[in-house]
């Protein structure tokens, strides 16, 4: 859906506005960025869940299968922190300037992971009940974290 409204805002910047509309501008320079953004969001998307799930897998791994709210909590960091790297230069580099580029990307950092800790009480309680549903506790033993491996899709 979102290259679906990305393509039918480039559209609509194609399409020259009503002679009396002053407007223009401002509407094809957000239409404009879309594509960037999409772009970015895609990428910072599969990066960040990627880094997040990696951080998860293999810190259960180490400690056995305890400690999870450190390992909730620093997986989001890390998730985080690959999913601003990657989306904020390449949705706004050359729009905002890196000094302000590097402080929306900490604040993004520090308030996903504040958010993180805030409903850990609630993450805590849905885990335990779908491992006692499931009666399941999976760890990510000798498995492949080759993103490229697709020989089992």
């Amino acid at each position: 859906m979102n290259f679906l409204t990305v393509g039918l805002g480039l559209i609509a910047v194609a399409i020259p506005g009503a002679p009396f509309w002053d407007g223009a501008d401002h509407f094809n320079f957000v239409f404009g960025m879309a594509p960037r953004i999409v772009v970015a969001s895609l990428l910072a998307f599969l990066v960040g869940s990627f880094l997040n799930s990696y951080v998860m897998s293999k810190m259960k791994i180490s400690s056995q299968g305890r400690n999870f709210s450190a390992r909730a909590i620093l997986s989001t960091v890390v998730g985080e922190t690959g999913d601003s790297i990657i989306f904020f230069p390449i949705a706004f580099l050359g729009v905002i300037d890196i000094p302000h580029l590097v402080q929306i990307m900490l604040l993004q950092i520090i308030l996903k992971t504040l958010y993180e800790v805030i409903v850990l009480p609630v993450t805590i309680r849905v885990v335990k009940f779908i491992k006692r549903i499931e009666g399941t506790d999976v760890y990510d033993n000798d498995i492949s974290y080759n993103v490229l491996h697709i020989k089992d899709i």
